[in-house]
């Protein structure tokens, strides 16, 4: 009988740790989701702002000085974008495996850190 209960308890463990690492997932990727959400609208208004004054500017110059700004700041944008996801993304791996480092830990596997 206490085989039994073993088996059951660890299928239960089992169970408990695949919700655990689902729930994890979910909520990293809503949260990877949001950001890019977030940064689309903000370059959405970058672009739009930028439009309105190069169409309102009188000389080719003063065009070509907001392109160039535009690019600068789109550019820092997307790469600080890039770093932000990669934190997500690296946070959301972690989150979802720690459920399974106790299963792990119990076969000898350590997680590296």
């Amino acid at each position: 009988m206490k085989n039994f209960e073993d088996v059951q308890n660890f299928g239960k463990e089992g169970f408990e740790a695949w919700v655990a690492s689902a729930t994890a997932m979910t909520k990293g990727v809503q949260a990877v989701a949001q950001e890019v959400a977030e940064f689309s609208r903000k370059s959405l208004e970058l672009s739009t702002q930028t439009f309105e004054k190069a169409a309102t500017a009188r000389s080719v110059e003063r065009v070509v000085e907001v392109q160039q700004g535009y690019a600068k700041e789109a550019y820092e944008a997307a790469l600080a974008q890039a770093n932000k996801l990669g934190e997500l993304y690296v946070a959301t791996a972690k989150d979802t495996f720690k459920p399974f480092e106790a299963s792990f830990a119990a076969f000898g596997i350590k997680a590296k850190q």
